[in-house]
């Protein structure tokens, strides 16, 4: 199938981001036959009247964390319904999880995968993560020098953690001489069997059991710890933490960077801007609940109780955490603790989410309102726009290195560089309007996924158009 009609475009008086060479301002492109011709700066009286609140151009995203359920569980997603979704939210790459049906254990199952995405006819890249284990069942590694040269470009277990830390050094060890990160979703559940939220004052008051954040420290001090000793024998071991949600984990990921060990870390948006609070029917942005003395509020107490509590959408692993952990996820943004915002993209068909509370499968469908939420913080003064789109960008280019598609030592290109507005390389990019909001429906989402706390909800920043390797993904019906 055609992959997407090639790109023409001619996009003035528009706000340009590009992290990769550090500037933002007014400028204009020319995209031609896929390439991107011209990139030109405004300054002066061309630049007048030009604001970051309307057109904003910027890189393609890069999603190094979602579940597109193929194959397995079709029902939820599909990969073409994922990669569409990809596309309306402004990602041209996405990193999809390997608990699949059957895992992502061995080449064959890559190759299914890699078959459906070409079936799509997207031009969105799909990149693929490997099983740590067999079987994602925690007991042997799976096949990962195999996995290494079909083109993984990472391994997880991702929807469990690595619970042996025998297996995880291991681990650790093999892919790094591979070249390889590891991707851990950190979670003691020693700690969280039976938690359904996050352990505090809402989890107490709504009856829930709670689910402490030393879980995730916990983890994530132990996979640290065996980072520090796997390097003494295997310098290129790497390892990424992903979807952290509280103050303590990403601190000691601060503190390991400012040792030097080789560990980067990703927040979801759902963590950056929505707190346990809104499990009781709350539903103000995190930032709005902490007064300006650093008091946290009390959802009951402030009266803004506007929904009927235990809504089943917001069930999530790691679970919806204080508000206090929230800004700790957005500070992590602003200093770069947090290399990248990933999405955790986690659809879910109906049957699954429409339960009790506690029952209801972990995981929000996240992928196209990820840059509403982004922009959200941005309005409220919680990030900067250059900020926001590095970690959607640079940050994670960086995380992948040689594994980002045409980077690395077979051209030479800086894979950071590469997601950058670079004139004459093929266009890949975002065109959205900050100034235009859009509803948010499951007639709007393009995923079958339609478990969003967000339903109902307008959320800023329509995307116009996106650009994969010069060619469209996505163009909204009437830009």
């Amino acid at each position: 199938m055609t992959r997407g009609p090639l790109a023409d475009l001619d996009i003035s008086r528009a706000w340009l981001v590009d992290p990769a060479s550090g500037r933002e301002g007014p400028g204009e492109i020319v995209v031609a036959g896929g390439i991107l011709e011209t990139v030109t700066w405004l300054d002066g009286a061309d630049a007048a009247g030009i604001e970051d609140t309307g057109v904003v151009v910027a890189p393609g995203f890069i999603d190094l964390h979602a579940h597109f359920r193929e194959p397995g569980n079709e029902d939820a997603e599909t990969i073409a319904t994922g990669l569409a979704a990809a596309a309306h939210g402004g990602f041209t790459t996405v990193c999809i999880m390997p608990n699949t049906t059957p895992a992502l254990d061995e080449p064959s199952v890559l190759a299914r995968i890699r078959d459906a995405a070409a079936a799509s006819g997207s031009p969105v890249r799909l990149l693929a993560l490997g099983a740590v284990s067999a079987g994602r069942a925690g007991e042997q590694l799976a096949l990962l020098g195999e996995l290494a040269d079909a083109g993984v470009v990472g391994f997880s277990d991702d929807g469990s953690p690595v619970g042996s830390a025998a297996l995880f050094r291991n681990a650790l060890a093999y892919a790094g001489m591979l070249g390889l990160p590891i991707v851990d979703h950190p979670e003691d559940r020693t700690l969280t069997e039976g938690a359904e939220a996050n352990d505090g004052l809402v989890a107490t008051v709504l009856g829930l059991r709670g689910w402490p954040a030393a879980a995730e420290a916990a983890a994530a001090g132990r996979d640290l710890s065996l980072l520090a000793d796997v390097l003494r024998d295997v310098p290129g071991a790497r390892l990424h933490l992903t979807h952290l949600s509280t103050a303590t984990s990403l601190d000691l990921v601060r503190r390991a960077k400012a040792a030097g060990l080789p560990v980067t870390c990703d927040v979801t948006p759902h963590h950056l801007a929505l707190t346990d609070e809104w499990l009781a029917g709350a539903r103000r942005w995190s930032w709005l609940a902490v007064a300006a003395d650093g008091t946290t509020g009390d959802p009951w107490r402030d009266g803004v109780i506007e929904e009927l509590p235990f809504d089943p959408s917001l069930r999530v692993n790691p679970p919806l955490r204080s508000p206090d952990d929230a800004l700790a996820c957005i500070a992590a943004v602003a200093d770069g603790t947090a290399d990248a915002i990933a999405t955790d993209h986690a659809p879910h068909a109906e049957v699954d989410k429409a339960v009790e509370f506690g029952l209801a499968a972990n995981g929000i469908s996240g992928i196209e309102t990820a840059l509403g939420i982004v922009l959200a913080a941005i309005d409220a003064g919680q990030l900067t726009m250059m900020a926001a789109i590095s970690a959607l960008t640079t940050g994670p280019a960086r995380v992948l290195g040689d594994g980002l598609p045409g980077a690395g030592p077979a051209d030479g290109t800086d894979p950071v560089a590469r997601v950058g507005l670079v004139e004459g390389a093929p266009a890949d990019l975002v065109v959205f309007d900050r100034a235009e909001r859009w509803h948010v429906s499951a007639e709007s989402l393009a995923s079958k996924g339609r478990n969003s706390p967000l339903l109902g909800r307008d959320l800023a920043g329509r995307v116009l158009l996106t650009v994969a390797g010069g060619r469209i993904a996505y163009e909204a019906p009437d830009a």
